[in-house]
């Protein structure tokens, strides 16, 4: 997998950890820059953990599904793309909630990190080196992370929908790159 390939794929499942990270930095009524690292910290360490779950599994089963792993990747990456376009164009609004603490914080991680665990499977069948991607998608969630909590406390709500909607469609048509190079290569 090419770099641009990977920080597409970092950027797009950044997406809706930044939308929760403009949220909470709306919801809290002062900044303070400890808020963007403890955003940044969670959602980059799980954006990281989820997808090394998720090649830990895929390797199990990848001599099982290798004739059709490219639809499987296609299939995941379509569907956590569609759901984030759903998700964005939605009408229904979502209450930010100020908290930093950690049983908030592991709640919202989590939430934000499980399609990383259906493209780390999507990474054992295509054969990525593991542990670079881990980290890139990390640090680069890390990042957008941090920033997204300075970004709602200035701007509020209204790019939130448009970066999940932008992560919605790079998903996508990474699940359908993968799927055309397989067919055609």
């Amino acid at each position: 997998m090419d770099m641009l390939t990977l920080f597409l794929i970092a950027v797009g499942l950044s997406m809706d950890a930044f939308a929760v990270s403009v949220c909470k930095g709306l919801a809290t009524p002062s900044y303070k820059f400890k808020y963007s690292l403890i955003c940044g910290a969670w959602f980059g360490g799980f954006q990281a953990l989820m997808p090394a779950i998720g090649y830990l599994l895929g390797v199990n089963f990848k001599s099982y599904i290798t004739a059709f792993d490219h639809w499987i990747a296609f299939a995941l990456l379509a569907i956590i793309g569609f759901n984030m376009i759903k998700e964005a164009l939605s009408s229904d609004e979502e209450n930010a909630d100020p908290s930093f603490a950690p049983k908030t914080m592991l709640v919202l991680a989590i939430a934000t990190a499980i399609d990383a665990l259906a493209v780390g499977v999507t990474f054992a069948f295509l054969e990525v080196n593991i542990i670079a991607a881990v980290l890139f998608i990390g640090v680069c969630t890390f990042v957008i992370s941090a920033a997204g909590v300075k970004i709602g406390s200035v701007f509020g709500t209204k790019y939130k929908s448009k970066a999940e909607l932008a992560g919605g469609v790079i998903l996508l048509l990474l699940g359908i790159k993968i799927l055309i190079e397989h067919l055609l290569g």
